[in-house]
């Protein structure tokens, strides 16, 4: 999937590195950098590939997802506000779900920055009742910083729902997500637990005290994926498993064995928001051999 994104044809060549591509119904921008490739579809904002040279993809995406208007993406970076999870309908917020205008792109010999902007409008107001910018960017290079920032007077959850692609669900490990989570598999209860997170069944973590820094340890791909996390109060560990992976119209019976979601989250508490002072939540991927 990742390499027919990157591939589709160019329906307008933004600058010698960004073009305009449409995937089914979705627009898409590709990055084609020396350094770097990436695509990020219009609709929500969504990171779907990230790639440096010489390496594997380091997102992952469902070879079943719709890229059909207002249908949800399965895979690469979903951005998921004002609302994590099932708080508010559609589930994980709307920002997901609309489209997102593209309002600046740089470019030099390091790689290229996207910013992507959604504002409030009347399909917004009537599902959340407050006006806001929200500013998506993404510095796409030999590492990956993505800051989203809303500007308005409100409070809101987020989250940067981040697939990874891994070699087997079965061999990775996850460092520094702490010890204390909330267990939603489990009732939500409130747990502890040391050392680091594998992998035996479905998971589905809200880390609550988690370090400043996650790594996914990958034999099977032989490398580390280094994840820095910025302004969040929370860091979610998720794979879905067998059973639930195989009720998922939209991902692969097996899709669970090479997908392993760690997301930059405020989703405890909620990251307010002023005029003056708008609100971030940031997150920078690389890799390490």
């Amino acid at each position: 999937m990742i390499e027919q994104l990157l591939s589709l044809p160019v329906v307008n060549q933004i600058s010698t590195t960004i073009s305009q591509r449409q995937k089914d119904e979705l627009p898409v921008i590709v990055v084609s950098h020396p350094k770097v490739r990436a695509a990020v579809a219009l609709q929500g904002a969504h990171l779907l590939a990230w790639q440096p040279e010489g390496q594997e993809p380091v997102l992952w995406m469902s070879s079943a997802s719709a890229f059909k208007e207002g249908v949800a993406i399965r895979g690469g970076i979903p951005i998921c506000w004002p609302w994590f999870g099932p708080a508010g309908k559609p589930s994980h917020g709307f920002a997901r779900n609309m489209p997102w205008e593209l309002t600046d792109h740089k470019e030099n010999d390091q790689g290229v920055v996207l910013t992507l902007t959604l504002k409030s409008s009347e399909e917004t107001l009537a599902l959340w009742p407050h006006d806001f910018t929200l500013t998506a960017r993404f510095t796409l290079g030999e590492t990956c910083h993505i800051e989203l920032e809303s500007t308005g007077d409100f409070e809101a959850n987020s989250a940067l729902h981040t697939y990874f692609n891994i070699g087997d669900i079965a061999d990775v490990s996850i460092k520094g997500l702490g010890g204390s989570f909330i267990d939603k598999v489990d009732g939500a209860k409130a747990k502890q637990e040391t050392g680091d997170l594998t992998f035996s069944g479905q998971t589905d973590r809200i880390y609550t005290q988690p370090q400043a820094t996650s790594e996914i340890i990958d034999p099977v791909l032989k490398r580390t994926l280094v994840i820095a996390h910025e302004n969040n109060a929370d860091v979610v560990a998720w794979n879905p498993g067998a059973q639930l992976s195989v009720s998922m119209a939209d991902m692969p019976d097996d899709g669970y064995k090479t997908m392993v979601c760690v997301e930059t989250a405020q989703v405890s508490h909620t990251h307010t928001s002023t005029h003056a002072a708008p609100a971030r939540l940031a997150v920078t991927f690389s890799l390490r051999k």
